[in-house]
C-alpha cells in the first residue's frame, strides 16, 4: 500500500492532478487506488490538500492519509500558510517538491525526509501548456519517484484533457519526469 499526500494552493490543479493518478494506476497500471479530497476555503490561492491510496490490491480504506509514504508538494509557499506538509511522515517517507531553486531545496530538508525529488513543474507548465499550473508537470516528476509508469500518467492526461490541453499537459509530464532530480 502506498499512501499518497498532495499539497498546493487552490486553482492548481491539485484534486485534478489526484483523479488523474488514480486512474493511471487503476486503469493503465492495473492497481487499485481512492482519492479523497479536502478542500478548505475553496476559493483560488486557499491550501488544499489530498489523499490518494494506491495497492495491488483492492483498496478498502476510505479515508484522508496521516502517514503519507510521498508527499507532493505543487507549491513551495504552502509551508508559508501554516501547512505542516511534513504531519505524520516517517522515516521512509519522500517529498517531490516542486522548485529547483537550492535555498527552497534547502528549507525542505529540515522536514527530514528520506528522499527529495525536485523539479521547476511551474515553469514546465508554462512552457508547455502556456499557464502556470503545474499539475501535469508533477505527475510526471511522481512518475520519477517509480510509483506510477510516466506512460500511465501521460495516458491518464489525455483521457481527463482532451485534444491539444491533453497533449501538452502530457507533454509538460513527460519534460518534467525527465527533468527531475534527487537529492
Amino acid at each position: 500500500m502506498n499512501k499518497l499526500k498532495f499539497f498546493g494552493l487552490g486553482g492548481q490543479g491539485i484534486v485534478t492532478a489526484a483523479t488523474i493518478l488514480s486512474a493511471a494506476v487503476s486503469l493503465y497500471d492495473g492497481k487499485y487506488a481512492i482519492t479523497v479530497p479536502a478542500y478548505g476555503h475553496e476559493r483560488r490561492g486557499a491550501p488544499v490538500n489530498t489523499s490518494i491510496i494506491t495497492d495491488e490490491k483492492e483498496v478498502l480504506l476510505n479515508s484522508f492519509v496521516y502517514e503519507p509514504d510521498i508527499v507532493v508538494v505543487f507549491d513551495d509557499k504552502i509551508i508559508d500558510k501554516n501547512v505542516n506538509i511534513a504531519s505524520g511522515i516517517h522515516e521512509n517517507s519522500i517529498l517531490v517538491l516542486n522548485s529547483d531553486d537550492p535555498k527552497v531545496i534547502n528549507r525542505y530538508k529540515e522536514y527530514n525526509f528520506k528522499e527529495i525529488y525536485f523539479v521547476d513543474g511551474t515553469q514546465i507548465a508554462l512552457k508547455n501548456i502556456g499557464i502556470g499550473i503545474p499539475n501535469g508537470s508533477m505527475l510526471g516528476a511522481l512518475a520519477a519517484t517509480g510509483i506510477v509508469k510516466i506512460e500511465s500518467i501521460e495516458k491518464s492526461i489525455k483521457d481527463n484533457f482532451k485534444g491539444k490541453a491533453g497533449d501538452n499537459n502530457a507533454k509538460a509530464a513527460r519534460e518534467a519526469y525527465g527533468k527531475t532530480k534527487k537529492v
